[in-house]
């Protein structure tokens, strides 16, 4: 009997430290590791810091497809890894029961160099961000207080709230900042031009990235430039309205100003030969359909185009050659990151 007793107080006391473990655990803050050829950050760590915790919890978020109505459509869902978290195969985003929506996802990496985000800015700070895919109708048709309550009445969150604030209380701010934790890790600064402009590992050009780089540097690089490939302007680039989708006007639905008619942010390049299919409506599925849109294609939409793309003649678009196509395409292979989009710190469970 004497036996009994000291063996249950022996599993009593283990159950109390492995309790005390999960729900009195000090977070593991974490650095961020910046590429030395990257800009500051304009997230503001200070406000939201890392921790090992946090980021694990908004892992677990980003998948869980319970944060939308059907209980499918995950962040994760039109953000896959593979294809630079974006929606592969899909011109515009899915959402749930099929509804389809009238935007191409867009790629999630290096957001935390980011102020505004979304094709027309609509969102403003990287926290908010994923507000609009989670209540918009044809994304993941849901609210903030119902996501809220189903993830209090789910076990597996309560000891992943309280390891990364300390209790289990579930909070608009802290599922937003966990997201933003998860997405702020997601650095992508290891391509093969990364290497190149850190003098990394020997690594070189072939003479015709080196041409490509060339013509991208004369003839892209207003518009894509710095480190990370963009001006983080919004230009209207000639692209044919798309009568599909009256809704979209571009910029203007965020600053209600006609000039902004069908201004679009300029994206990324970063790891641009996996994040097709391109433009704000996925029209083009390749690189070279775009490069033949810029030289053949552009056309007045009934915004204002881009002065850049308008040439002395006061026809449209940008003169390449096939063989300078071929060039630029090579040196924009340059910009894939496999490093990013093969890191298990990223990949669903």
């Amino acid at each position: 009997m004497r036996k009994i007793i000291i063996l249950f107080l022996g599993i009593c006391t283990l159950i109390s430290c492995d309790k005390e473990d999960v729900y009195t655990a000090i977070p593991t803050y974490i650095d961020l590791e910046i590429p030395s050829n990257f800009p500051q950050l304009e997230y503001n760590l200070s406000k939201n810091p890392l921790t090992e915790e946090g980021v694990a919890l908004g892992k677990k978020l980003f998948y869980e497809g319970r944060l939308a109505s059907d209980g499918i459509i995950a962040c994760g869902f039109c953000h896959e890894q593979a294809s630079a978290f974006t929606h592969h195969g899909h011109t515009v985003s899915h959402g749930v029961d099929g509804a389809i929506g009238f935007r191409n996802a867009q790629p999630i990496q290096n957001l935390a160099f980011f102020t505004e985000f979304t094709w027309d800015g609509a969102a403003i700070h990287l926290d908010l961000q994923p507000i609009i895919p989670i209540t918009s109708e044809v994304e993941m048709n849901e609210t903030i207080p119902s996501i809220l309550a189903k993830l209090s009445s789910y076990s597996e969150y309560e000891p992943l709230f309280t390891k990364a604030y300390g209790d289990a209380e579930v909070t608009s701010e802290r599922m937003l900042k966990a997201l933003s934790q998860f997405m702020v890790t997601m650095i992508s600064g290891n391509s093969k031009y990364d290497k190149v402009v850190r003098n990394e590992d020997n690594t070189a050009f072939t003479s015709e990235e080196n041409k490509g780089l060339e013509i991208f540097t004369n003839k892209c690089a207003t518009c894509h430039s710095g480190a990370l490939f963009t001006d983080k302007t919004y230009r209207n680039n000639g692209v044919p309205y798309n009568s599909k989708f009256p809704e979209e006007e571009g910029r203007k639905r965020v600053s209600g100003y006609e000039a902004d008619f069908y201004k679009f942010r300029v994206p990324s390049l970063r790891n641009v030969a996996l994040s097709f299919p391109y433009m704000h409506d996925g029209r083009f599925g390749t690189l070279e359909d775009v490069l033949n849109f810029y030289t053949d294609g552009m056309t007045e939409n009934g915004g204002i185009v881009d002065p850049l793309l308008i040439k002395e003649d006061g026809s449209l678009g940008i003169d390449l050659t096939t063989d300078e196509k071929t060039a630029l395409i090579a040196f924009l292979n340059t910009l894939t990151d496999n490093t990013f989009l093969n890191d298990e710190r990223f990949a669903e469970y």
